[in-house]
């Protein structure tokens, strides 16, 4: 038994947890008296670190896969709700509710991906009597339909991307709304997410295929074959705003994050702030973000998602209506815990602050690490053998791995997420090449070797890039490759 393994076996057989669980004087009362995570991995480890903080006990659910798991292990309660895969477990609602309600926890806090958007979960939860930690169902049911949340968002006056009024029904009708629209085009899932069901058509000759191919694949990974169209913009940018509201109609934004380092609609890298806004363009995109939010009646933690084109033209992509994997870039440049308010916000609080209260400063960039061959993109779970995290000033690392950890094959391969942070990107991007540089994780194949070659990459370095120049770093790190061979 490894010596954390040893520690952490400890403390968690130790006598048996007091009803309060700090000795300390609180700043405030605890929102909740006890929060069951419905997660896994890093994020419900930084769920349970906010939750220490605002002493509040916690409840974490695990596969059989993550029995050994740091976010088990930290917190003060632990139910095993099934068998590795997530359809059995952490996507099972009846045995996620039946493990709050046998621990008499009182919110349930769904963290991003799995259980996190499924309003069918956030109708069963107050059924039960139980706060689920987010927005309401029907806020979540219209935003996570893209072709409802495009007719929402248009009626309040917000930018939209050209493109078909509500559905495409038929190859006939995408035809004719591709004639207007103009080539290239963007089939989308309207339940979709993530890349899929979604095709991109230059010409009218190729719709067809494309278009079954979309709904066939909209089908098999949403139960949703429906889907709508948009113009296709060439090199857009990838800008998020970042929004907070409480139950009283308040709504502030935290600034914006730049996206666009992604490959096949995955991001990879994410930054705040954008090096392509000026000031009056930030204003402008936030402002809109905030108003977008008020047209919904949207509370808790949100992010409104923008495609940005090279004149400085924005149009609204998505809300997503969760806490976003890279929430804490935002974090640094805001000065504020997003986990924690979004804690708050449930309980019924109202936010503490205004918009003026919010003072942007610095900058802060995100690599997530995945286990993964950093450049085959191939799945790499496995036993952990040697593992170092990087320090310093303006370093954070938002991770469950320890030594000896096993990462599973049965999820998302992200297994971390380094933060630097710096008075300015110059400052940012230096501390951020240290930490790679120092970064040791053993065992398993990661992606780390890769985003040290972005952060040296002029393009990188002079913020020119939008959401397809990964393709071409790729194309020209396999053709330096094979001269290599």
């Amino acid at each position: 038994m490894s010596a954390i393994k040893r520690m952490l076996a400890e403390r968690k057989s130790a006598a048996p947890k007091p009803a309060v669980r700090n000795s300390v004087i609180q700043a405030e009362d605890p929102p909740f008296r006890k929060v069951l995570i419905a997660n896994r991995g890093e994020i419900a480890l930084r769920i349970i670190l906010a939750c220490k903080e605002l002493g509040i006990q916690t409840v974490a659910v695990y596969s059989e896969a993550d029995r050994h798991a740091l976010h088990v292990r930290f917190a003060d309660e632990e139910v095993c709700i099934g068998p590795p895969p997530s359809s059995k477990s952490y996507l099972n609602i009846p045995q996620v509710i039946a493990a709050a309600e046998v621990t008499g926890a009182e919110a349930i806090h769904p963290g991003y991906g799995f259980l996190s958007e499924n309003p069918h979960f956030v109708d069963v939860c107050q059924a039960c009597g139980i706060v689920f930690i987010g927005p309401n169902a029907d806020i979540i049911r219209m935003m996570g339909n893209k072709a409802q949340a495009k007719a929402t968002m248009k009626a309040a006056g917000v930018p939209m991307m050209p493109g078909s009024d509500g559905l495409v029904a038929t190859v006939e009708e995408a035809l004719e709304w591709a004639e207007k629209i103009g080539y290239p085009v963007i089939v989308k899932a309207s339940a979709g997410g993530g890349g899929r069901g979604m095709r991109i058509v230059n010409s009218p000759e190729k719709l067809p295929d494309l278009y079954h191919t979309a709904r066939n694949e909209a089908k098999a990974a949403f139960t949703d074959d429906t889907v709508y169209m948009e113009k296709y913009l060439l090199e857009p940018r990838h800008i998020e705003v970042q929004i907070l509201g409480d139950l009283f109609g308040n709504v502030v934004h935290l600034g914006e994050r730049e996206c666009s380092i992604q490959r096949r609609h995955q991001k990879l890298i994410e930054e705040s702030p954008s090096s392509a806004l000026s000031p009056e363009l930030r204003k402008r995109i936030c402002d809109t973000a905030v108003r977008a939010a008020k047209a919904v009646g949207y509370f808790n933690a949100g992010t409104i998602e923008f495609l940005l084109d090279a004149r400085g033209d924005f149009f609204f992509m998505e809300m997503n209506t969760r806490v976003q994997v890279e929430h804490p870039v935002t974090e640094f440049v805001s000065g504020v815990d997003i986990v924690k308010e979004q804690l708050r916000i449930a309980a019924g609080r109202k936010l503490t602050f205004t918009q003026d209260d919010i003072q942007l400063r610095g900058h802060a960039i995100e690599c997530r690490i995945n286990a993964e061959d950093p450049f085959k993109f191939t799945p790499s779970p496995g036993r952990i053998t040697a593992l170092h995290f990087p320090g310093g000033p303006g370093i954070r690392m938002d991770t469950a791995m320890h030594q000896d950890a096993i990462i599973p094959p049965y999820y998302d391969s992200m297994v971390a997420k380094l933060i630097a942070y710096g008075s300015d990107r110059t400052e940012a991007l230096a501390r951020m090449r240290r930490a790679l540089d120092t970064l040791v994780i053993e065992g398993i194949q990661t992606s780390a070797p890769l985003h040290r070659l972005i952060m040296d990459h002029p393009d990188f370095i002079s913020g020119k890039f939008s959401t397809k120049w990964m393709e071409t770093f790729l194309e020209e790190l396999e053709k330096e490759r094979a001269e290599k061979r």
